[in-house]
């Protein structure tokens, strides 16, 4: 039988490294998309309702991949389907 603890380490690890990954990188996107859109609100003030619309659909887009990482993460930390498989 392997040692648990050794796994719920490893696994744990794993969460951080994926839940840090998965907010910096989105964030990163939600910066660039933002800064984008003032350089088009900035050449074209009258399209701003496009701009702004467009904008809120692709930050949310964005946003719920952050929240995808989430969910799987606490999956891995609180559900784990290999440590079933370990106890065995």
């Amino acid at each position: 039988m392997p040692d648990l603890s050794t796994f719920t380490l490893v696994s744990t690890v794993a969460a951080i490294l994926g839940i840090a990954l998965g907010v910096m990188l989105p964030a990163i996107a939600m910066g660039w998309a933002i800064s984008r859109a003032l350089d088009a609100l900035s050449r074209q003030p009258e399209a701003e309702r496009a701009i702004m619309r467009t904008l809120f659909i692709g930050l949310a887009m964005i946003e719920s991949l952050a929240i995808y990482v989430l969910v799987i993460v606490l999956i891995i930390l609180f559900r784990n389907p290999l440590l079933a498989y370990l106890l065995q």
